[in-house]
Formats: C-alpha cells, sequence, structure tokens
C-alpha cells in the first residue's frame, strides 16, 4: 500500500481499549506505522465519532475533556478531511445505489471524493472495492502493518 489511507473510528477506538489486548496492540502498530510513512487521513466524522464512542462505549471511557485532548492530538497529527455537503449526497447515493448504512456511506463518500484508494475498518469485507475505494481490514491476520507506506 503506498498511497494515503483513510482511517475509521474503530481504528482509533481499539488504540484505546484495554478490553481488547491483541486489537489495541494491532491498532496501535497501524497508527505507529502511518505516522511514520505519514499517509494516514482522518475525517471530521471520525474525530466525532470518536469522542462520542471513548466517552459512552469504551470501558473504561475516556473523560469528555480527555477525548477532546486525544481528538485534538489526532487532527495534529493527520490531515482531517472535511465532510461537505457533496460528501452528504455522495453518501446518500451511496446508501441508495450500493445499500451501505448512512455512516458508512459517508466514510466512503470521503475517501471517493478525496481521491483515497483505501480505507482501513473492521466494518465491511477485507479487499471488497466499491467505486474504487477498497475496504482493508487491519486487524485481519494476513494483514501487515509494515505494508503500509
Amino acid at each position: 500500500m503506498t498511497a494515503d489511507v483513510l482511517l475509521d473510528t474503530n481504528v482509533l477506538v481499539y488504540a484505546y481499549d484495554p478490553r481488547e489486548r491483541a486489537k489495541q496492540r494491532r491498532a496501535l502498530a497501524v497508527l505507529r506505522r502511518l505516522v511514520a510513512v505519514g499517509q494516514g487521513r482522518i475525517s471530521t466524522q471520525v474525530l466525532g465519532e470518536f469522542c462520542a464512542v471513548t466517552t459512552t462505549r469504551l470501558r473504561p471511557r475516556l473523560t469528555p475533556g480527555e477525548a477532546v485532548h486525544q481528538a485534538v492530538a489526532l487532527a495534529a497529527t493527520w490531515p482531517v478531511l472535511l465532510v461537505t455537503p457533496f460528501i452528504v449526497f455522495e453518501a446518500a447515493r451511496g446508501v441508495a445505489q450500493h445499500r451501505l448504512g448512512y455512516w458508512d456511506a459517508q466514510l466512503w463518500a470521503t475517501a471517493r471524493l478525496n481521491q483515497i484508494a483505501t480505507i482501513l475498518t473492521e466494518d465491511f469485507a477485507d479487499g471488497r472495492v466499491l467505486d474504487g475505494v477498497r475496504f482493508v481490514n487491519p486487524f485481519a491476520a494476513a494483514f501487515d502493518p509494515a505494508r503500509l507506506g
């Protein structure tokens, strides 16, 4: 993998989740690698979901202040892609034509309209390609973070 990749929220959340040690280790390895090669991207959607999930579903939860502090650090680490009206319209097309759930469609639309060919996520079938965007599960046994960059 040699191009930019868009990170889904689950990759970021697992980095903070001590309940899933294997996934936490993998998420941290992926994030470290993306920092090293400078190819990670996040979106405003992902930042918002990160704050929501880490303060409500994560155990132990982050405080709202901790979540904001971490979100600011993430935004300082990688370019943040804005969710624009065009992304919303493309996401709606993804819902209608590809039967995606809206939030998954918005992530896909963000990658597609920003010409990012890969999304790292565990929420889609590993290797699925949808209108030029490939979904890669960084928690799959065959995935090697060293391939990034």
